[in-house]
């Protein structure tokens, strides 16, 4: 038992297992009772799964209040926890934090849809089979994210100068979502795909919701292992999330040092992307002008970082960061649909 309570990263290592716990039951629970046959996922579907995980997603900040009134003390990573005046106070600090947290996220997430659905296009994957490939993505999604989050937190608690580069990075990635937000990336110019199709054997078609199957070899006449084109669906998807974990995991490091609210938020804005995408791929061009509000709160939370050192005493206080992020996200979201209301799917 005191292995458990051992500090690992601000938190003991109970608290830990009790998260992935917490998450790999969610996943089979997704997958082993309400997705274990293969169809399509209606809209009406996803969107009541959809509102269970953004509801999971905020009850979990009930739980991250608990926990920091009564296992993050004055040895808290998070300088504004630690200097809290109470336990109550470091609590409500945990939760504003892993809010602002969830929200760039989740939004950040809901941008990535716009990707994955253009390479479910190029590789005319099914309704179908495409639960398949978000679960296995959003599993390598999770090994990823805690690989990149392990590391920028050492360099964080290491040298202090990273966190300037992080906004330096966030800086240069808001002001390119600005320039480039009506810009459609080309999935067949890929030199990742290049590289798949011209190293692996690769079926011409899909083959049910496999990843591989044995055919002949035409060239050897022998019984081989192929890919399918759904593999390289897969490996293409966890491309897309790794180059946006290049903008959202210095995002968050820039809202908060403390590796727990960075990999907690970070997991419940993903895990309910799978969840989100079929309700939202179909209403994606509602949300055009979203861009342009997560564009700014890049800008905001690379710029809150300098101003902080000027203007507040190191910090820019979690309260302005959440209100700041939530005010600059809604008006997105709110001008996007008035400005696309009479648009459909077709335009």
């Amino acid at each position: 038992m005191e292995f458990l309570s051992t500090l690992w990263l601000g938190m003991p290592l109970w608290i830990w297992f009790a998260f992935l716990s917490t998450v790999i039951a969610i996943l089979a629970f997704d997958l082993g009772i309400l997705h274990k046959d293969a169809r399509a996922i209606e809209i009406s579907d996803s969107l009541k799964m959809s509102g269970l995980y953004i509801g999971l997603g905020l009850a979990w900040a009930a739980a991250v209040y608990w926990i920091y009134v009564h296992y993050s003390g004055t040895g808290a990573v998070d300088p504004q926890i630690a200097a809290a005046a109470s336990p109550e106070e470091r609590g409500w600090i945990a939760v504003k934090l892993y809010m602002t947290g969830y929200l760039v996220e989740k939004t950040l997430a809901m941008d990535n849809v716009f990707i994955i659905s253009l390479i479910f296009t190029y590789f005319a994957v099914p309704r179908e089979y495409q639960h398949r490939v978000l679960f296995w993505g959003i599993l390598g999604v999770i090994v990823l994210r805690a690989i990149m989050i392990g590391l920028g937190a050492v360099l964080v608690m290491e040298f202090s100068w990273v966190m300037y580069l992080f906004a330096v990075i966030l800086l240069a990635t808001g002001i390119k979502m600005l320039i480039m937000v009506d810009h459609q990336p080309d999935i067949s110019n890929n030199p990742v795909l290049r590289f798949l199709k011209s190293h692996m054997r690769v079926t011409e078609t899909l083959h049910g919701q496999a990843f591989t199957v044995r055919q002949i070899d035409q060239n050897t006449g022998k019984t081989v292992l192929f890919a399918t084109p759904l593999l390289l669906c897969l490996i293409l998807v966890e491309i897309a999330d790794l180059v946006f974990a290049i903008d959202s995991v210095p995002a968050i490091f820039a809202i908060t040092p403390d590796p727990f609210i960075v990999y907690t938020s970070n997991i419940f804005a993903i895990l309910g992307l799978r969840a989100l995408y079929f309700a939202l791929a179909a209403m994606v061009h509602r949300f055009h002008y979203l861009k342009y509000a997560l564009a700014l709160v890049l800008i905001f939370i690379g710029a809150k970082i300098f101003l902080g050192d000027f203007m507040f005493d190191g910090k820019v206080p979690a309260s302005i960061s959440l209100a700041v992020t939530g005010g600059l996200l809604a008006a997105g979201i709110v001008f996007s649909l008035f400005k696309t209301r009479n648009q459909n799917s077709s335009n």
